[in-house]
């Protein structure tokens, strides 16, 4: 089966993405400011957990048995579901996925579609393929509206606008709010409520006339059928309860068994994100409310495939909290751009080359965007051990040939002890020709680092001649 990844295509490799958003000094500044201050207002809530320790095994216990049970879940979910009056919908990649919607709102005889806030429609490219039919989505959270509006690529899981300041938001507020049927907000600041009113006023109308909504879930509970989606602004209760007709999204990934599984995901989850200790609004529907159709979409698009790798699978136990982001040293430099997938960041770093495969460069060069320091995992609220997946990826990565022309020649002189010890003595012996700065392809090396001054004699040879250190 092939698995397309529509989202945002392949571009160049991470390390070029990263070295021209290196050189952005106001996004840089943007991101310190915002990942520190979400940083610092998670470890405060999560400090008030009496037993965050023993949460958070138990969140990953939860994730790893519905993974290793998915099959049996899925058609738990999709009976409950139908016996509530809903309708379910199996598509293995983007491409089914965007036919099955696009089916669907063109049945309603509609041409205008409002969303809330889902990665997995980001991941299809559903939008851009909506549009092919006549079929225009408007965002509606805060942030996917900025994105959307100023014709921009989201950079952070939970704070899609996050490389943006108020200023640069005030400005696209302005210039582009008028294109959408209403007039240009007039005498618009920069001041954050004067921004939020903006995008409440611009979007009202949209609420009101609007027929269809598509959204995303958190979670979907097998037990009865029952979809979850947690936000902080209120836009997602707006799109779950007017639309006639609601088209949910989901991965396959997003199951939980039972209800008592979802109270400790809702205590994990605000805290994790937006350094909560509930969210805001918590809006739950079980299959058609009256008056209303539903539709849910499960999704494949390779989950499959990871969840057949043993090393890999642990990555579809995320329950995209973005807290891995805010702490990742790489992620508040470099910032969501750069990784080239809807998923940035380290939890992008591992689950993109598996739902798309290490086919391109920078999919080859994703698991590389790490400085493997180990935060990512510690600050993971279904514990999901980062640094060894991306170990694991790069073992699978396709290297250039000088590395594996070292790597092989490294491997031939460890092999005997006798060869190590001749390279050392002849290395010993020319170490004042040693340059400075490695020549060829091996001078990315050199570039960020010195090379070790070597040694004039090695320690098996200061063994022999001190018997052992005796003397």
């Amino acid at each position: 089966m092939s698995v397309t990844f529509l989202g945002m295509p392949p571009t160049r490799p991470f390390p070029r993405n990263a070295a021209r958003a290196l050189r952005d000094s106001q996004l840089r500044f943007n991101l310190r400011k915002a990942t520190r201050t979400i940083r610092a207002r998670r470890a405060s809530v999560v400090a008030e957990a009496p037993d965050w320790a023993g949460l958070r095994e138990a969140g990953r216990a939860i994730k790893e048995h519905t993974l290793r049970n998915l099959d049996r879940y899925l058609v738990r979910l999709e009976e409950a579901v139908t016996a509530a009056g809903g309708h379910v919908h199996w598509a293995a990649d983007a491409a089914e996925a965007n036919r099955i919607v696009a089916g669907l709102v063109k049945a309603t005889g509609e041409t205008e579609v409002v969303k809330v806030k889902s990665m997995a429609t980001q991941e299809i490219g559903l939008n851009e393929a909506l549009l092919e039919h006549g079929i225009t989505a408007y965002e509606t959270d805060l942030a996917e509206l900025i994105v959307q509006l100023g014709d921009d690529q989201p950079s952070h899981i939970l704070v899609p606008a996050i490389h943006r300041n108020r200023a640069e938001i005030r400005e696209i507020f302005a210039e582009h709010m008028a294109g959408w049927g209403r007039p240009a907000p007039e005498d618009l600041t920069d001041d954050p409520a004067a921004l939020a009113e903006a995008a409440r006023l611009h979007l009202r109308e949209r609420f009101l006339k609007t027929k269809v909504a598509i959204s995303g879930a958190n979670f979907a509970i097998a037990e009865t059928g029952t979809m979850v989606v947690l936000e902080s602004e209120g836009n997602g209760r707006m799109c779950l309860t007017l639309p006639r007709t609601l088209i949910s999204v989901v991965g396959i990934e997003k199951v939980l068994p039972t209800w008592r599984d979802l109270e400790v995901f809702l205590q994990l989850l605000p805290r994790s994100s937006t350094g909560e200790r509930m969210n805001p609004y918590t809006s739950m529907w079980t299959g058609a409310a009256e008056g209303q159709e539903f539709h849910l979409v499960l999704l494949d698009n390779g989950r499959t495939g990871v969840l057949a790798d043993e090393v890999g699978r642990q990555a579809l136990r995320c329950i995209r909290c973005s807290a891995c982001l805010n702490v990742c040293p790489v992620y508040e430099r470099a910032g969501g751009h750069a990784y080239g997938s809807v998923y940035p960041g380290p939890i992008g770093a591992i689950l993109t080359p598996q739902l798309r495969g290490m086919g391109s460069e920078l999919d080859r060069s994703l698991p590389y965007a790490s400085s493997l320091c180990g935060a990512c995992y510690e600050v993971c609220p279904v514990a999901i051990d980062i640094p060894s997946v991306l170990v694991d990826l790069r073992s699978r990565a396709r290297h250039p040939w000088p590395e594996r022309a070292g790597m092989a020649a490294a491997g031939w002189v460890l092999e005997r002890s006798g060869r190590l010890a001749r390279l050392q003595r002849a290395a010993g012996r020319l170490r004042r020709l040693t340059p400075r700065r490695l020549p060829g392809p091996l001078a990315g090396w050199t570039d960020t680092r010195d090379l070790p001054e070597m040694p004039e004699e090695s320690f098996r040879e200061w063994w022999d001649r001190t018997d052992g250190g005796r003397r």
